[in-house]
């Protein structure tokens, strides 16, 4: 949602909505899995409802000779360099993590992963196996994973430390919205 505000809102939306009709859960998931689709669906319905809407009318009194970009609906129109330094920084990081990879495990990557060649294609142009090709491709993701994880573990766990004011927070503004929708006024 890009505003964490809003998250917070959704969030309690979706806890109210999911203990009012918790009769109505089936089993047919995890408590966990059906409480996030409502929280999906919730800010999904967010989304939709703030979208940019033209009327139909509108369109046809526009001239038909003139060119008119239409922009994607959830494109960013502004650019902001915070999110912009950031990309450029995991950027920087995973070709580290790259460039780091064995030379067989490398070449097999950037051919499958960044130039988007088939298994077999890479197979015939590296002159191998195309088995030997999804085990070389396999190996290299792993050991990406265990290289971004090493270098990413630490700073995870203080980028995003348990925010237990907040979660209180939340939690007593949840409950006290479930108990003004059980009381015999609502």
């Amino acid at each position: 949602m890009r505003d964490d505000n809003e998250a917070e809102d959704i969030v309690q939306e979706a806890y109210v909505k999911a203990f009012s009709n918790l009769a109505s859960f089936r089993g047919d998931s995890s408590l966990a899995t059906w409480l996030t689709r409502i929280t999906l669906n919730e800010a999904l319905a967010r989304i939709r409802r703030r979208r940019p809407t033209v009327e139909l009318a509108a369109l046809d009194t526009n001239d038909r000779g003139k060119a008119e970009i239409i922009p994607f609906p959830l494109m960013a129109t502004n650019t902001d360099p915070e999110r912009t330094a950031a990309q450029l920084e995991i950027r920087r990081l995973i070709e580290r993590a790259i460039d780091g990879l064995p030379e067989p495990f490398r070449i097999v990557f950037v051919m499958r992963e960044i130039e988007d060649m088939s298994v077999e294609e890479a197979a015939n142009f590296l002159g191998l196996r195309q088995s030997t090709v999804k085990t070389r491709l396999h190996r290299a993701r792993r050991l990406l994973r265990k290289a971004l994880d090493t270098q990413l573990s630490s700073t995870l766990a203080e980028a995003f430390p348990f925010g237990g004011m907040r979660c209180a927070r939340m939690t007593e503004a949840i409950l006290q919205r479930l108990s003004i929708s059980r009381s015999p006024t609502a």
